[in-house]
């Protein structure tokens, strides 16, 4: 039986976190060897907000660095950078040419973006579903593991797919659906008593993957807690449950058993609780933190991977790429 076709981008917007690792790695890596998959970093994407080159280079690089060592084996999926497959822009190309300004005007991060950023709402900002469904078709892919907040991007991948499929007459592109992680997706809290660990609540909020111990140290010293339990059995406050959370991740069962009996008898000195969550939190990521440093410096291991990727994903889109050319026309005198 065939393996089904998943495709993922990642964005190259900074270091990994515990969040990121967690919930969508840990299930990347599993995935990549139930799957026939393709992940990508999306530099392309990145070009709406306009990044210095250095810049760009640097974070698509260390984006390379922390996927690999969380696991991914570019033997066992296809692993590439965006920009190395002129296939994709072509694609893009052609699908603009059935995309309508109205239908891409009412997709709402757009729109968040023209009331967050009015002094840069540029063409790639409005066509950016077209671009991320060329991402995902270029590969005919059935499955995308998507957040709730790129549903609607998906739905447009299949609307300009089943578009093209129309218009030429042929059924090129299969219709891709969001990749249901189901009870395997695992929601990290952050450290600042809000929800989920996120860079868009600042640096204080994750625990990055090449955190220094000192650095981890110090932020879970300042994660937000509370004043402490008034009465036997209250239920924690939502910064204090997340540091439970996390400590269930990170710790040992005893441990964890522990200050929750502290909790529930008034006696926790949250000092003492994040002091120990901060040690085993050291302890859990030192193991990924030397992997990274490992990785980081082999630079022919890092020119090597992405060949490999662009040399699996050109493959495949070259095969779509050349339908597409045929059912529109564009042959060979």
């Amino acid at each position: 039986m065939n393996k089904e076709i998943i495709v993922s981008g990642i964005r190259p917007t900074g270091n990994l976190h515990l969040g990121n690792y967690l919930g969508a790695v840990t299930n990347f890596v599993k995935m990549q060897y139930e799957h026939n998959c393709f992940f990508f970093i999306a530099d392309y994407h990145s070009l709406t907000t306009h990044p210095n080159p250095k810049d760009l280079h640097n974070n698509v690089r260390q984006v390379l660095v922390e996927y690999l060592a969380c696991g991914l084996n570019p033997e066992a999926c296809a692993l590439y950078i965006q920009s190395d497959l002129p296939q994709i822009p072509e694609l893009y190309m052609m699908l603009n040419m059935h995309a309508y300004m109205g239908e891409l005007e009412r997709v709402a991060s757009f729109k968040d973006k023209v009331r967050n950023q009015p002094n840069n709402v540029n063409a790639g900002l409005l066509t950016y579903p077209v671009l991320m469904a060329a991402d995902i078709i270029i590969h005919k892919a059935s499955k995308v593991p998507v957040g709730k907040d790129q549903e609607q991007h998906l739905e447009m991948a299949r609307t300009f797919g089943n578009r093209f499929n129309r218009i030429y007459e042929k059924e090129i592109f299969p219709e891709p659906f969001a990749f249901n992680y189901g009870k395997e997706l695992v929601k990290i809290p952050g450290l600042q008593g809000g929800g989920k660990m996120s860079k868009s609540d600042g640096d204080g909020n994750v625990i990055n993957l090449i955190d220094s111990p000192e650095l981890i140290r110090k932020k879970l010293s300042r994660a937000v807690t509370d004043t402490g339990p008034n009465e036997m059995n209250t239920k924690p406050s939502d910064a204090v449950q997340n540091l439970f959370d996390l400590m269930k991740i990170v710790s040992g069962e005893d441990k964890l058993l522990h200050y929750q009996n502290l909790y529930s008898n008034c006696a926790i000195r949250y000092g003492d609780f994040k002091k120990d969550l901060a040690e085993d939190m050291v302890s859990f990521l030192t193991p990924i933190r030397e992997k990274i440093a490992e990785i980081d410096a082999n630079h022919q291991l890092l020119k090597q991977v992405v060949q490999i990727g662009k040399e699996k994903a050109s493959e495949s889109a070259n095969k779509t790429l050349k339908e597409c050319r045929e059912a529109i026309g564009f042959k060979p005198f």
